[in-house]
This record gives structure tokens, sequence and C-alpha cells, in this order.
């Protein structure tokens, strides 16, 4: 929304003009065996907007480590922004037992003003082989409102 000449504006709007950023890195590792998603614990954030219509975006890095090789199967990391998954991955594959980091990203708009939650998920594209999502996998969300 723009200012109109001779607008009184509050503080509260010129507060809403800064963009505001997140970060979480995880707590711990994420072992995965299967393609159930699970979250990564503490690659989350929860923060509040004040208005509807807010834009984000979302940069995630995934620090993945192949337990047991698949030449089949993929780790793949993904976002989580309140409760509905983005669309794209982090993909790691796991024909080899080896550490990379992997990134994805997103942007979006959230509907309502309140509080939200981004987080993180792994899974194995197959059931076979083993793979854990390391400890330095890490977020960073930029949240824009509206003024």
């Amino acid at each position: 929304m723009a200012f109109a000449a001779g607008e009184r504006i509050t503080a509260a709007r010129l507060n809403r003009l800064r963009p505001s950023t997140y970060f979480a890195q995880a707590t711990g590792p994420l072992t995965r065996t299967d393609t159930t998603y699970a979250a990564i614990p503490g690659a989350s954030v929860t923060f509040s907007t004040s208005t509807a219509g807010a834009e984000y975006t979302v940069d995630a890095i995934f620090d993945c480590a192949v337990g047991t090789a698949s030449a089949s199967t993929r780790m793949l990391g993904r976002i989580v922004t309140d409760g509905t998954a983005e669309g794209g991955f982090a993909i790691h594959e796991m024909d080899q037992a080896d550490r990379d980091t992997v990134a994805t990203m997103a942007r979006g708009t959230l509907g309502a003003a309140g509080s939200h939650t981004i987080l993180l998920q792994g899974a194995l594209s197959a059931a076979a082989g083993s793979g854990t999502f390391q400890a330095f996998t890490q977020l960073k969300v930029t949240v824009t409102e509206i003024a």
C-alpha cells in the first residue's frame, strides 16, 4: 500500500517497511531410512505478522550425510510453511557414502495476519539405505509486510 501525500503515517505502518529476517540451525541430527517426512530438530522459525498479505522468502541449506548408500535412493529436504509443503526439494543422491550440502528456496504470500511457522523436513525417496540430516542444516526466512 502506498502512502498518500499529506497522509498521517503511524509508527506501526513505518515499522512494517523494514523486512524481518529469522534464522535457525538444526539442534541435532535426523536420520531417515524410509519415505516418511519428519521435522529436522531445531530447523524451525515462528514469527508473527501484523497484516494479511505479507510476503516471505526462504533459503534452506540441508547438511546431508549418507550412512548406507543406495543407487536408487535420494535424500529429500523440503520447506513447510504453516503446515503446507512448498513445491521444491533439496536433493542429495545416495549412490555413495558421502556428505554434502544441498539447498532449496521458496517464496510466497501469507494470507492472514498472526503467527506463522516455517520449518524444514527430511525423508528418503525410497525405503533403501540410510541418510542423516546433520546439525549444520540451516534455515533463513525474510518477511516483508505491506505498509
